[in-house]
């Protein structure tokens, strides 16, 4: 079992296939705040909705110079269609092996139509330059997610500028 990750804690290393990077790892996070939204497939409606909406306000969190990665098991193939198909401005990491995903106790068992399997929960952390965890959101609700986020990013960094 792994242990729980918790605030102030360091973002795990990883290095993964992503798309616009090729490759992804903690060390391309260096420098400047992150979020990391997990989400559990593509093209499903909640995640598509959440993407979009990421999508929507990129332009926001980088004014505020704040990087947007999406993770999810999906493959890079898989990425790159959906991104395609939402013109996204922003990379998602392939996680196949849910390597990234455990290691942020993320890959949790579900259940659904009573049946049980392991899956992403939906989650974002908000890392700040030095890859430290400044803000965790479990079992996230899509609706005014994206929000929340920079609201938090916002407040943490109040007389920052």
């Amino acid at each position: 079992m792994l242990s729980e990750i918790s605030l102030n804690d360091k973002l795990p290393s990883f290095s993964l296939e992503a798309t616009m990077l090729n490759k992804c790892s903690d060390a391309d996070l260096l420098g400047s705040w992150s979020v990391l939204f997990l989400y559990p497939k593509d093209n499903t409606s909640g995640c598509t909705r959440e993407t979009k909406e990421f999508n929507e306000r990129h332009s926001d969190f980088e004014a505020l110079g704040v990087r947007i990665f999406g993770l999810s098991k999906d493959t890079i193939s898989s990425h790159i269609s959906f991104s395609k198909k939402l013109n996204l401005q922003f990379p998602l990491l392939s996680d196949p092996q849910t390597q990234l995903i455990q290691n942020l106790n993320a890959w949790k068992e579900k259940s659904m139509y009573g049946k049980k399997y392991m899956g992403t929960e939906r989650s974002t952390f908000l890392i700040d330059k030095k890859l430290s965890i400044k803000h965790i959101w479990r079992k996230v609700k899509v609706e005014g997610h994206v929000d929340q986020v920079l609201d938090k990013y916002k407040e943490l960094n109040e007389g920052f500028g």
